[in-house]
């Protein structure tokens, strides 16, 4: 058993990146708080992680759609003792926009959205008290394909909406939180390997074991290899797979160049 490292509390811990994830933070001594809606997966993973990492695991089965159970969760976030957040939970309601349940499309928006921010807003008071913490928001490279067509991209209207967002918020939180020492990082994967894409979000997948989406995509290891490099680095905006961070600092250059023009604009 390593060195503790604190609690890290995950959301969408029952497969793909947040498990994959939890995973990772655990065997780096990190005790854990498993966030999902599958309580079997969550007891079968508390058992992997303690017996393979010996550190404590606790887990919340909740829906983050709902009121009650995202109060649940940013209770626990904000009980003082949560040293990194990984705000992974993420559904995606793809399909045209005219023809979106408007039930299924609130959900995305309290999933992608609103839950990201309230635990965010209720674990970061006390990583600033206590000098120290992380926050990792799982974002999508959806969220840089606005006015791209679907095929082979999908209807994505909302899914890609709540994903902009979290890109942003993350990144104007990581400006105002730059003379602190807490690190802030929105994580930008594209295909990966995991189910994500077997179910729209009314209901999360069935059955006690993982599966992958026939699209396939980039291995789940890969992406928080990518995570956890950039952390190191410093970077707030991890996009994995990108060769190199150009592109990123263009965007950053052509955002100003909007501002400035339309600061000049007025007279």
């Amino acid at each position: 058993m390593g060195t503790r490292r604190g609690k890290a509390l995950v959301t969408g811990a029952s497969s793909g990146i947040g498990a994959a994830y939890a995973a990772r933070l655990a065997a780096q001594g990190w005790d854990t708080v498993l966030v999902a809606r599958r309580e079997e997966r969550l007891d079968d993973m508390a058992v992997r992680l303690r017996s393979g990492t010996g550190t404590a695991v606790e887990t919340l089965v909740a829906d983050l759609s709902h009121p009650g159970g995202l109060a649940t969760v940013a209770s626990r976030a904000g009980q003082g003792d949560i040293g990194f957040l990984l705000n992974n939970a993420g559904i995606n309601g793809y399909g045209p926009f005219a023809e979106l349940d408007p039930a299924l499309m609130a959900k995305v928006m309290n999933v992608n959205v609103l839950s990201v921010t309230a635990l965010a807003r209720a674990a970061v008071p006390a990583m600033l008290r206590q000098g120290r913490g992380t926050v990792v928001n799982v974002a999508s490279q959806l969220a840089f394909a606005g006015s791209l067509p679907p095929r082979p991209l999908p209807e994505r209207a909302v899914y890609a909406g709540t994903k902009g967002y979290v890109v942003t918020f993350t990144r104007t939180l990581a400006a105002e939180l730059a003379g602190s020492s807490l690190r802030i990082q929105v994580l930008c994967p594209g295909l990966t390997a995991t189910e994500f894409h077997r179910s729209r979000g009314e209901a999360p997948v069935g059955g006690r074991e993982q599966s992958v989406h026939a699209d396939g995509g980039m291995p789940v290891d890969q992406v928080i290899d990518a995570s956890l490099a950039a952390l190191d680095d410093g970077r707030v905006v991890c996009v994995p797979g990108l060769p190199d961070v150009s592109p990123l600092e263009d965007l950053s250059a052509a955002e100003l160049a909007v501002r400035t023009a339309a600061r000049g604009s007025r007279g």
